[in-house]
């Protein structure tokens, strides 16, 4: 996922940097340039010779790491052509060096063709695979029912969108309903899985009357998937809300999942609730979830966070406090809410190696 759902916002893809894939900076392009131009002027400027010729050899290559191959050639071409005019004092180089040259133009024209159709070929797949990652996992809309939305998910592998962790938040015949699941491991190897448990979220949204039903049939999915695999340890952590139609309470169900905090008057309060077993080994037994009803009053928010913001820790081995910062950021808007907590989580921590998810859920007023 990499963005800050519900709002416009840039890939972690986009965030890849210029070495990771995306184009290079303005300095590289401008770099052969310049240093074509710079060597031409000083051997044209002095009255003696220069013995810089050599810097013309480098421009070829350093074209390559931005041109195509018709760029490359012309700018060969360019430097060929100066170090046989007299006036630049370069009109004498030996067979040797002038067949030297003329190879490393000719193959920084070939590499540059090489590297151009690589290029071209990576895009249409990163834009493959970026289309099938928002499928998974589309954009979740400012608003669902009665419950505002606003939700940042960094992934723990570079450039992708969809990790281990996820969340959604869907209205159905009994209300608005809300997930976020952390699946065992992170990056790609867990999508299969993330896909399944979305499905069998979204499905029991539709036809489950109670929030219970639904972190079941989610379990029934992820313990059919992990059955057929030798010694699995397939599981997911999940909490699961449920909206009253008059979004003035709240029923929550917690399967090891970290649980959600309450947003109300400055103050940020963790909701005390019985977490059941995760999700996944059911089969092992256990005690049934514990479902509790919290009421809402107007202005409170609650906000949900993956293990990946709870348990990061600083260079002093120390937590980050969450529940303090979120006390200092509460005044925020919601989107800007969980942009300050990662600014600040990637400040204290310097960086999280875990699937980092966040979710703000605001009640707003039923409209009359």
């Amino acid at each position: 996922m990499a963005t800050i759902r519900g709002r416009p916002a840039r890939l972690r893809g986009d965030e890849r940097g210029w070495l990771r894939g995306a184009e290079p900076p303005r300095w590289v392009r401008v770099l052969p340039v310049a240093l074509f131009a710079g060597v031409t002027a000083a051997t044209l400027i002095s009255r003696n010779a220069l013995d810089i010729g050599f810097l013309l050899g480098a421009i070829p290559p350093l074209t390559v790491l931005s041109y195509g191959p018709l760029a490359t050639g012309v700018m060969g071409a360019l430097v060929v052509t100066v170090m046989n005019v007299p006036r630049t004092h370069l009109n004498q180089p030996g067979n040797t060096d002038l067949l030297t040259l003329v190879f490393v133009v000719l193959l920084s024209v070939f590499v540059s063709y090489v590297r151009s159709h690589r290029d071209a070929q990576l895009v249409t797949e990163r834009t493959v695979a970026e289309a099938v990652q928002r499928a998974v996992a589309p954009p979740l809309p400012d608003r669902v029912g009665d419950i505002g939305c606003s939700g940042l998910y960094r992934a723990a592998q570079h450039g992708t969108l969809v990790g281990g962790d996820f969340f959604d938040v869907r209205e159905g015949p009994y209300g608005v309903r809300a997930v976020m699941a952390d699946v065992q491991g992170h990056g790609l190897a867990t999508v299969p899985t993330v896909v399944s448990l979305l499905g069998a979220f979204r499905e029991a949204v539709l036809d489950q009357p109670d929030l219970a039903g639904v972190a079941a049939r989610m379990d029934r999915r992820l313990t059919v998937d992990s059955s057929g695999a030798r010694d699995s340890e397939m599981f997911a952590t999940a909490v699961l809300m449920e909206f009253s139609a008059d979004v003035r309470s709240v029923r929550i169900v917690v399967r090891g999942h970290p649980p959600p905090v309450l947003l109300r008057d400055g103050q940020a309060r963790e909701i005390a609730v019985t977490s059941g077993i995760p999700l996944g080994i059911g089969r092992f037994g256990g005690d049934p979830p514990k479902e509790i009803t919290l009421g809402l009053g107007p202005g409170d928010r609650l906000f949900l966070a993956s293990d990946g913001v709870w348990e990061a820790r600083g260079d002093s081995g120390d937590y980050y406090p969450l529940a303090a910062r979120l006390r200092a950021f509460d005044g925020e808007d919601p989107a800007v809410l969980t942009a300050r907590i990662w600014a600040d989580l990637l400040e204290y921590c310097g960086e999280v190696g875990d699937d980092a998810t966040m979710l703000v859920l605001t009640p707003l007023p039923v409209e009359p």
